[in-house]
């Protein structure tokens, strides 16, 4: 073929293409590699104050302090090998007195229910005071905000005033503050992910705040999310019908369950149905920047040391789980579900952290070796070993010496 009919053809599918390249560089701009939270933490509204972040962290630490004060004791209680342990029970103990709870969601769905108005506006009430209290002595976790009513009929009204009420006192002096983050619960349709954008658009507009400066959540607790009625994917088309304010897909483990006839004993994130709809939730999101999180264990007993090993070992086996899978968020409904949390994440990022530095620095270094990793592997090694130091599983310094790179090199190879 001659030049300049080849350069007429490139020029000929430029023309073509030009439309799916500006469609595929907005909706699909790539992974996140800023700090994204390891967990949510959910507190019914009438149930919260200032002080709850630091009372889980202290009763976490109690548990750990009757139950399993060394990191032998806590290996003999969650079955975990001893050695496997000894890496990670001091960062633990360390992280649950420093930072308890990094995602915190006051809850005033599910976890709250239908309450008299009046009930409902003193709780919110509370809840902006105490979150103020919060910022003042710099107690308030780096992720915070509220899970308001859900878009349906039946709570459309109430839940639309608690969100504009908590957004007119949280968003002052024409900024959004850092952290803030909103819940739409049991989605059911792309249009309520839309109403959502909506009406974020207009509260901007009032309060006088950028465009799009307001993120949300969106919870995947329902089928039609999953699957619509004209056979596709739903929660696709809400990442992208929510105007680039998505930030993340929440499972939510019970009402989903329910919802597919699951049984009350075996509605679990591990179920075959958890399974499906996560891998969807995971394509889903895929390259757009929106992340994913899982559900929860309803498994909460703590009142002996053998009921703390097996919830403790149950849990962060399914932490683990989720991990392996490539979803690293997940709620969390106690104080002692902390320990298995960070348990399970700091176990999983040191464990990956040897391997993965010497596979990267192989690929960086062009080093043959037993496994000829690719450009998209390295991309992932880079962000295994960038999420093991934004958690505090993995210390810059460990990464620099095994990989001999930086966070700003680990930053640039996911690119």
């Amino acid at each position: 073929m001659a030049d300049d009919a080849t350069e007429d053809l490139i020029a000929e599918l430029d023309d073509l293409l030009a439309g799916a390249d500006r469609d595929l560089t907005a909706g699909y701009p790539g992974d996140r590699v800023d700090r994204v939270p390891v967990h949510t933490v959910y507190v019914p509204a009438d149930r919260y104050d200032a002080g709850t972040p630091q009372a889980w962290g202290r009763e976490a630490l109690r548990l750990l302090d009757d139950y399993a004060p060394t990191a032998d004791a806590l290996a003999g209680a969650t079955g975990l090998a001893p050695e496997r342990l000894a890496d990670v029970y001091d960062r633990v103990r360390a992280k649950l007195a420093r930072e308890p709870i990094e995602d915190l969601r006051v809850d005033f769905e599910d976890g709250y229910g239908r309450r008299a108005e009046g009930v409902e506006d003193g709780d919110l009430a509370r809840t902006l005071a105490a979150y103020e209290s919060q910022r003042a002595d710099g107690t308030r976790p780096a992720w915070w905000g509220i899970r308001f009513k859900a878009f349906e009929a039946p709570t459309r009204e109430r839940g639309v005033r608690t969100l504009a009420r908590f957004l007119e006192q949280t968003c002052t002096g024409g900024r959004v503050p850092d952290g803030l983050t909103l819940t739409l619960p049991k989605v059911t349709s792309v249009d309520q992910v839309r109403a959502m954008a909506l009406a974020l658009e207009r509260i901007e507009v009032t309060l006088g705040l950028p465009a799009r400066s307001i993120g949300f959540e969106i919870q995947i607790e329902t089928a039609q999310a999953i699957l619509a009625a004209d056979g596709t994917a739903a929660v696709a088309t809400m990442v992208h019908a929510s105007g680039r304010r998505a930030t993340s897909l929440v499972y939510g483990t019970f009402d989903y369950s329910a919802g597919l006839g699951v049984a009350a004993p075996y509605q679990a994130p591990d179920h075959p149905v958890a399974d499906h709809a996560k891998a969807v939730m995971q394509v889903a999101a895929a390259q757009t920047g929106v992340t994913v999180s899982d559900g929860a264990t309803n498994v909460v007993d703590f009142t002996s040391a053998e009921a703390a090993g097996a919830t403790w070992a149950l849990h962060t086996a399914l932490v683990l789980r989720s991990l392996r899978w490539g979803i690293y968020q997940g709620w969390d409904m106690c104080p002692g579900h902390l320990v298995s949390r960070y348990v399970a994440t700091y176990l999983f990022f040191r464990e990956v952290l040897r391997p993965a530095a010497a596979r990267l620095a192989a690929y960086v270094g062009r080093v043959e070796g037993g496994v000829m990793d690719e450009p998209a592997t390295a991309r992932m090694l880079a962000s295994a070993l960038l999420r093991g130091v934004r958690c505090g599983a993995v210390d810059e310094d460990e990464v620099q010496q095994l990989a001999g790179l930086s966070v700003e090199q680990l930053v640039d190879l996911t690119r």
